[in-house]
């Protein structure tokens, strides 16, 4: 569970990007944040990566208060987390497996855990078959899911999604998110930035608006889907 209480940020320049942000999150929800840029929706994703500080307020996940976090503690929190951006962040000259497996050696997982549970996790995402290729050698779609695939691995509680189809054509973004509504079905809090309302239109999930650092709606919406 995700719970934010009275949040504020105040950046140096004075810019106060986000203002008395009080929501909740419950396990295994899937949920999107929608925007305008500038709107406060990457600051709250920095907070929650603990990446910044709020400069008042409190998050607490899955009962740990970040701001009581020891700085120590900081990068084994995040192991926790999964996160997938917009620019698929892959490593170039490493192979689809080499990428998937490279977030479990950074953290020491045995090898042969790694043979075990990266092809499972191809499989998962459709891609068993482009385990040998380059980042180069697939299209936009195949790369978003080699990033979730590499955030899946170490069975993250909660999955970050940052703008994941800002850079798919529409079919490519609703199977994406197809992908992401099963993870979430397996039992992973699923957040979702975006600012595509036909996305969140199709999805019918929970919808959390930020406006100008402000929460101006929180509801569940109704979906439908075209059939991709």
């Amino acid at each position: 569970m995700i719970e934010i209480t009275d949040l504020n940020k105040t950046y140096k320049a004075g810019s106060r990007a986000l203002k008395n942000i009080n929501i909740t999150i419950g396990d295994g929800e899937f949920v999107f944040i929608m925007g305008r840029s500038g709107s406060g929706k990457s600051t709250l994703i920095k907070l929650l990566l603990k990446e910044v500080e709020p400069t008042s307020g409190r998050i607490v996940v899955n009962d740990m208060d970040l701001g009581k976090m020891p700085r120590r503690y900081v990068a084994k929190y995040r192991r926790r987390l999964g996160v997938v951006f917009q620019d698929f962040r892959l490593l170039k000259d490493k192979t689809v497996y080499e990428n998937v497996a490279f977030a479990q050696r950074v953290i020491g997982v045995p090898s042969r855990v790694i043979r075990e549970s990266v092809p499972k996790m191809l499989r998962m995402v459709g891609l068993s078959s482009k385990y040998k290729a380059l980042p180069k050698e697939l299209s936009g779609g195949e790369q978003q899911r080699v990033a979730i695939a590499r955030a899946l691995i170490n069975s993250p509680e909660i999955l970050l999604a940052d703008e994941p189809t800002g850079n798919l054509d529409a079919q490519n973004s609703m199977e994406i998110m197809h992908l992401l509504e099963e993870i979430n079905e397996r039992g992973t809090m699923v957040i979702v930035v975006t600012h595509s309302e036909e996305i969140v239109e199709r999805m019918g999930k929970r919808v959390i608006t930020l406006d100008r650092g402000i929460l101006a709606d929180d509801r569940e919406m109704g979906g439908w889907d075209y059939g991709y």
